[in-house]
């Protein structure tokens, strides 16, 4: 099959948006541009509200992704664990169209014979450690965040050694919201190094608002920013989205 780019939103927050667009609606245009949209939601002691709870799934479920509730203790491994079930998730989907052009509409991977299956999942395995991989996260600095962000810090370097490990190209980029001066802020353009964010995140502020909408908004545009940018310069690119997603 075509190797492509695999894209991926990693919002992490710990509640319920209160200003801009309906974030789901921003999940559900994202996955139609080929981008899955996975969410963890971050509690202390206390757990999140049922309208928090409601909205994270409904964002990762609009968005094709995989969604998380988790203590911030354990932030560093359910980071690294949603991002690659989300990659296995995804190209899977891919393989399962493929195998529909091939043996027929109606073939999915688990009608296939035990040992056919297993050798499928090998090559979603081998793609999962070669394909390019663009990960954005975006990470909540509403007031409730500050004492959490820290630990948002370790769990992304986490991430970057985690992903620093396969064979294919990572590139990360890193918005927060609400940002200093607006909405959403862009605190790491694309990089294949999230070691840079320590620089950067002693200098994050929280504020009171939670623009989840807007900042998904703005994570896709940084995506078409670059993809086009990207095909000016090699035409023969080839992403995901040619082969269905």
């Amino acid at each position: 099959m075509k190797k492509g780019t695999l894209k991926q939103i990693l919002l992490i927050t710990d509640g319920c948006s209160n200003q801009g667009e309906d974030p789901i609606a921003m999940a559900a245009l994202a996955k139609e541009q080929g981008i899955t949209v996975n969410v963890i939601g971050v509690m202390e002691e206390d757990t999140i509200e049922e309208k928090g709870m409601e909205e994270i799934e409904g964002i990762a479920m609009s968005g094709g992704g995989v969604s998380q509730i988790v203590y911030s203790q354990q932030l560093s491994q359910t980071v690294q664990m949603v991002t690659r079930k989300a990659m296995t998730q995804t190209l899977q989907g891919v393989v399962n169209k493929e195998l529909q052009q091939i043996l027929g509409s109606k073939t999915s991977m688990e009608e296939l014979p035990p040992e056919k299956r297993g050798e499928v999942m090998e090559v979603v395995d081998e793609l999962g450690e070669t394909v390019e991989l663009e990960v954005l996260v975006l990470v909540d600095t509403s007031a409730s965040m500050k004492n959490k962000l820290p630990t948002v810090k370790e769990a992304l370097l986490d991430l970057s050694l985690s992903l620093n490990a396969r064979m294919g190209d990572n590139r990360f980029s890193v918005f927060v919201f609400p940002g200093k001066k607006k909405e959403v802020e862009k605190i790491l353009d694309w990089t294949p190094k999230l070691e840079t964010l320590t620089s950067v995140f002693p200098k994050l502020t929280s504020g009171g608002i939670t623009p989840t909408g807007p900042a998904l908004r703005e994570a896709l545009s940084h995506f078409g920013k670059k993809r086009s940018l990207r095909s000016l310069i090699s035409r023969d690119e080839q992403y995901l989205e040619e082969s269905g997603m």
